[in-house]
């Protein structure tokens, strides 16, 4: 894996934020939040496909939320317990960006919502 001096060199200082220093945007104030553009959603790190257009809906929360990854190989979770929660944390697999967090109250199919920053992928739109 990368040093946080290659990431921060190729990153906005938010980005290196959210991403290697596991931070998170503001509900609401991201990119993609109510986006709904068809495409992928690369990681914004190193360009993994992570989430398709097609698995995203509008959970309220304030991020971009998808009911299961572009394929359950590329998604990396670990226990997270800052902040006094528990919770479980989604990483890229490939680089161990930072994406956000998934919780069990989804829609079906899954029942899965991950929780997303913007500042952690980027949409490669169809067309």
């Amino acid at each position: 894996m990368k040093d946080n001096e290659y990431w921060r060199d190729r990153l906005t200082p938010e980005e290196f934020h959210v991403c290697r220093e596991k931070g998170t945007e503001r509900p609401f104030s991201g990119e993609y939040c109510d986006t709904k553009d068809e495409g992928v959603y690369n990681c914004r790190c190193c360009g993994e496909p992570l989430f398709l257009s097609d698995s995203k809906f509008d959970s309220g929360c304030g991020w971009p939320s998808f009911f299961q990854p572009a394929d359950e190989q590329v998604i990396l979770e670990d226990r997270d317990t800052s902040h006094g929660m528990i919770r479980t944390e989604i990483m890229c697999k490939k680089c161990g960006s930072h994406l956000g967090h998934v919780f069990e109250d989804g829609p079906q199919p899954t029942g899965l919502r991950y929780c997303v920053n913007s500042l952690s992928v980027k949409l490669d739109k169809k067309g």
